[in-house]
């Protein structure tokens, strides 16, 4: 409903509502219940309420995780329109120490603190640089990946477009230990050129942290700047992004942070154990041991990220406050605009949206059959990362949802493996739909 439309109809309920007040004060007592039936339906009650609602429900879900020890805590932010429905914090930003023991005096978490988003540098980072060239017709979505990495020239590869990279559908490794052979960036672009592909090329969607490294690189190419030069100079200032950076914890400009994982145990166990599928034959995992041993506050979790690119990839790196991804997610919304400017076209946009024969954007998971979007309306978007961190955003409804939990920070299960948290956003998005989506 638009501003117009608000007013006059509020100027016509209370219109209304003098009426039946004077019947009331008049025949008070036969009309009188019906002017308090009357003031319940104020359309500021009626918002409150269903806020109320919201906050209640949503608290219930992520307090009851918290009190569990399932995570340690958790940010969210929820927004319709102009309107945020919801923005709080539950629990801590460090609750455990390595080896997994309880802290004495666990940080509490808050909406200033910076969480590692892994995956949602994707798009937040990668994607929206990659938006940012096609918008200045400096690249095509179409281009082969060739044209800007000559690695990519052969017989091979040289079917390989952008648009490729940003559907996970080039064929590449879904993952590679790539510090066990590089210890730099440019090993890392290196390396990834020689690696055969995997699958067929443009046939399935196979998740590839390889692919959104090779886009990093492609943006360092046609920008001639580093990577993340490049998004601060490009998208972070622009938009007010003020607590969004890589390696935070070495500026010194952030003072909350996160904390995630106790070195890298899950990854470790990507390398030794067979089970899970991502051993490759040419790498003998003793013959590499730079493991951390400590929290982690501030340095990436994700080992390509840290190990072989110093802090910064496409893939992941990128850490961020709710607030600082919601002014990204805003502009999206607002079809480019963002604080009364133009940031993107509307037509790249569009571009990038649009759900594709397998179900995605360019960059952003548009399946409405994945946890963060269940039974969302055509056109919703969204993504995760592995720490915990998601965005879902429903157009027809103008409604997003940030959520940062860093579930890592309290261990793993006794399976080896990570709480999965995949439940827990069906909830949380499934209640801002109830409240949300009218």
């Amino acid at each position: 409903m638009n501003p117009l439309s608000l007013l006059l109809l509020i100027a016509v309920y209370f219109s209304l509502l003098m009426i039946i007040y004077c019947f009331a004060s008049r025949y008070n007592r036969f009309l009188f219940p019906f002017f308090l039936l009357a003031l319940s339906w104020h359309p500021a009650t009626s918002q409150h309420n269903a806020r109320q609602g919201l906050a209640t429900e949503i608290g219930r879900i992520l307090q009851s995780e918290v009190d569990s020890g399932k995570i340690p805590g958790a940010v969210v932010v929820i927004k319709k329109g102009d309107q945020v429905l919801l923005q709080k914090a539950y629990g801590y930003a460090r609750k455990v120490g390595f080896e997994q023991k309880p802290l004495a005096a666990p940080e509490k978490t808050s909406l200033q603190h910076l969480y590692d988003i892994a995956s949602l540098t994707k798009v937040i980072g990668t994607t929206t640089s990659i938006m940012l060239l096609v918008d200045k017709g400096l690249i095509r979505v179409d281009d082969p990946v060739g044209k800007y990495i000559e690695a990519f020239q052969t017989p091979e590869k040289k079917a390989i477009t952008i648009r490729h990279l940003l559907t996970h559908s080039a064929g590449l490794y879904e993952w590679y230990p790539m510090y066990y052979r590089a210890s730099n960036k440019q090993e890392c672009y290196r390396l990834i050129g020689e690696l055969p592909l995997r699958f067929p090329v443009g046939a399935q969607r196979r998740y590839s942290d390889l692919g959104f490294v090779l886009l990093g690189q492609i943006i360092e190419t046609v920008s001639g700047l580093p990577l993340e030069r490049f998004m601060e100079e490009n998208i972070f200032k622009p938009l007010g992004m003020a607590h969004t950076a890589y390696n935070p914890g070495a500026s010194g400009r952030f003072p909350k942070i996160a904390a995630t994982s106790h070195g890298n145990p899950y990854e470790k166990r990507m390398v030794y154990d067979a089970s899970l599928g991502f051993q490759v034959k040419e790498i003998d995992p003793a013959s590499w041991n730079g493991w951390r041993k400590h929290t982690l506050v501030g340095e990436v979790n994700d080992g390509n990220a840290w190990y072989a690119n110093g802090g910064v990839s496409g893939a992941a790196g990128l850490f961020s406050t709710a607030g600082d991804l919601q002014l990204l997610v805003d502009m999206l919304k607002n079809k480019g605009m963002a604080a009364g400017r133009r940031f993107l076209s509307a037509k790249t946009i569009e571009i990038f949206l649009t759900p594709d024969s397998l179900k995605n954007g360019l960059g952003w998971v548009m399946d409405p059959s994945n946890p963060l979007l269940k039974n969302a309306p055509i056109g919703s978007y969204g993504h995760t990362g592995f720490t915990g961190t998601s965005i879902s955003v429903v157009p027809e409804y103008g409604l997003s949802v940030i959520l940062l939990i860093n579930r890592q920070n309290v261990g793993l299960l006794p399976s080896g493996a990570y709480y999965n948290v995949n439940s827990l956003r069906e909830r949380v998005f499934g209640v801002a739909m109830k409240y949300g989506a009218n």
